[in-house]
């Protein structure tokens, strides 16, 4: 399922990247401080993370699985400044959208082909940790989805696939360790559930103690 998931929101993703025009490029994203062309490096940069992941290998045990890497995904706000900062220089020097949409589109493809020659329930590592790839392109398609959000947040252009945004949902919800609020569409409730949206006095009151802890990821 989750390889299904992956190619659905990667297709999508470099339909849209593939179809931006210079000028949408350097209009300002759902990510804070990041224009579109920024955030489009930032997701060249997780294919490029993921495809590297898909082709190491590692010994068990799995120390994270599809929910708990989000859980232990906390930077600080030192660290997104850094990332932030790296990644406008990167995306400073590649070319604009012309030449970043093909490199995003044919790394994409590429991360696919991978995923769909390893068994789901092989070990490979990222990031220091080791997952079973089935969970890995979970948070592939997760991340591409949430970010697919942020890429058309100031664009007149179409969102993520259902699958993704459901898988979104599925993960915050384990996060939570309960439902999300039965009024949020699932686009809504990725953007609340990772702190995109404000949360209302209503969803507060439907969500009790549990309001503390949003967002469940960022």
């Amino acid at each position: 399922m989750s390889l299904e998931l992956l190619r659905s929101a990667y297709g999508a993703l470099s339909g849209l990247v593939g179809d931006l025009t210079p000028e949408e490029g350097d209009r300002p994203s759902g990510c804070a401080g990041w224009a579109v062309l920024d955030l489009t490096q930032h997701l060249l940069d997780d294919a490029r993370r993921g495809l590297v992941a898909l082709a190491t290998p590692a010994a068990g045990p799995a120390t994270t699985d599809a929910v708990a890497y989000w859980r232990s995904w906390q930077p600080t706000p030192e660290d997104d400044d850094s990332t932030a900062w790296r990644t406008r220089v990167r995306a400073s020097v590649a070319g604009g959208m012309p030449n970043l949409a093909p490199l995003y589109a044919e790394t994409a493809a590429a991360v696919c082909v991978a995923a769909g020659r390893v068994d789901p329930g092989d070990l490979v590592a990222t990031q220091g940790r080791v997952v079973r790839a089935g969970d890995l392109t979970s948070t592939l398609a997760v991340e591409a989805a949430v970010h697919h959000l942020d890429l058309v947040a100031h664009l007149d252009r179409p969102g993520p696939p259902a699958d993704g945004l459901a898988e979104v949902r599925r993960v915050l919800g384990a996060l939570l360790g309960g439902a999300l609020p039965d009024g949020w569409d699932d686009a809504t409730a990725a953007r609340r559930g990772t702190g995109r949206e404000p949360l209302t006095a209503a969803d507060r009151a439907a969500l009790g103690g549990s309001a503390g802890r949003f967002p469940l990821f960022g």
